[in-house]
């Protein structure tokens, strides 16, 4: 079957790379002169399984006033007339009760687990490397009150058969001995020791060039315009140099994705919030994190990748706007110099934003939708890089005629009906 995948970052490259595995004939269409140069180019680099969490959640109303009034806040919301942003914002409240929570989590960590095992394999199958580590994530508490806040998220992990640890601050520092240098701003956290980091970028590069060599086409600089379907069916991509013909269709498109469907009568509830990031080149490897350390407080993710650390954070609900504001930085800074002052060279940190394809529940959208032989593999959020290897690996078991390896009726665009 000839596949035509719609999109370059790691959801689209992943995607291709299985559908190549399972015998079909697949080409990528991906608007940038390469593989990963937009959401997948400098995330924060975690592989969290045991961190998927759905933003909508029953204390977030409150929390997010308190949240936007802070001056390193983890949340912005700059209003627009924008009909599809209030939208959002009133199906993601709808979100945030406690059984919508639990459910939401419990989909998000079956698929995130998955997909770090197959993610395991590919390492294992292809000896793929991208500066990866698997140490774990520590979630850090400054205070008391979010550490006692963690039964809910606990409860989870542990019907799910995730492995943790609950630990007071010398736990934390024994985890991450850099914040010896920082005791006192800090009171415990919650150690997730199955997750893994790693550069998402150099990931996305290498899989396609493996992909190129096992006949996966890659048409780079090709801007896709509308999808032409007959019937029931789809027939062909439109793009600026003319229509691309195919037997079936994947949308991995991100924050994109609802404006090529849109057109077509499907309503994919995905927006994009804009998330930050700086890479900082090491100065002091004993100064710096050994895996990520996530800080509560700001919602922030520091990583180790390699020789630099990449710190990432903030949900900026502005639209497609991709301005990069000094105020973003300054918050991803506070953080990372606060815990690990004596670790990078902070002065020259890259600076850098990206959309995030969230949904209002916190899971992707996976499956097919309306047309016989389309499909959609959409909305990861901020763990696009945590799911993208197990979503991919379902998408082509499901073109394929496979079962897949987990249940997946849950993530499919149904589920809003």
């Amino acid at each position: 079957m000839r596949v035509i995948v719609l999109g370059g970052g790691v959801i689209g490259v992943t995607t291709a790379w299985w559908l190549a595995q399972a015998g079909h004939e697949v080409e990528v269409l991906e608007r940038q002169p390469g593989a990963a140069l937009e959401t997948s180019f400098a995330n924060a680099g975690e592989v969290s399984p045991g961190y998927s969490t759905p933003w909508a959640g029953p204390h977030v109303p409150v929390k997010a006033i308190k949240w936007m009034l802070m001056k390193h806040g983890p949340l912005v919301v700059r209003p627009k007339l924008d009909l599809a942003m209030w939208r959002w914002i009133a199906q993601m409240l709808r979100n945030c009760t406690q059984k919508r929570y639990m459910l939401n989590k419990s989909r998000m960590v079956r698929l995130a687990e998955y997909s770090r095992d197959v993610l395991v394999q590919l390492r294992a199958d292809t000896g793929i490397a991208y500066d990866e580590r698997s140490q774990g994530t520590l979630q850090l508490f400054r205070t008391q009150q979010q550490l006692d806040d963690i039964g809910e998220d606990v409860a989870v992990l542990r019907q799910g058969g995730v492995p943790f640890e609950v630990l007071d601050a010398e736990g934390c520092i024994r985890a991450e001995p850099a914040l010896a240098h920082v005791r006192g701003r800090f009171v415990g956290g919650l150690r997730l020791p199955g997750d893994e980091t790693g550069d998402c970028h150099l990931f996305t590069c290498k899989l396609a060039a493996m992909a190129a060599d096992q006949g996966v086409v890659f048409r780079y600089g090709s801007r896709i315009e509308a999808i032409e379907a007959d019937g029931e069916r789809v027939s062909a991509v439109r793009t600026l140099e003319g229509s691309i013909a195919g037997d079936a269709f994947v949308v991995a498109l991100g924050s994109y994705s609802p404006l090529l469907m849109r057109p077509h009568g499907v309503d994919i509830p995905v927006f994009p919030v804009k998330g930050y990031s700086i890479t900082v080149p090491i100065t002091d490897p004993a100064g710096a994190p050994e895996s990520t350390v996530m800080d509560e407080t700001y919602k922030v993710a520091i990583t180790r990748l390699g020789d630099r650390i990449r710190v990432g954070g903030t949900a900026e609900v502005a639209g497609f706007d991709l301005a990069l504001r000094a105020g973003r930085q300054a918050t991803l800074v506070n953080s990372v110099g606060d815990l690990f002052p004596r670790g990078g060279d902070y002065a020259n940190a890259q600076f850098w934003c990206g959309l995030r394809p969230m949904t209002p529940d916190g899971p992707p959208v996976i499956g097919k939708v309306r047309y016989d032989n389309l499909w959609l593999n959409t909305g990861h959020g901020t763990l696009g890089w945590t799911m993208a290897c197990g979503s991919a690996r379902v998408i082509a078991d499901q073109m394929s005629g496979r079962r897949p390896d987990i249940d997946t009726a849950d993530l499919q665009l149904s589920r809003y009906a």
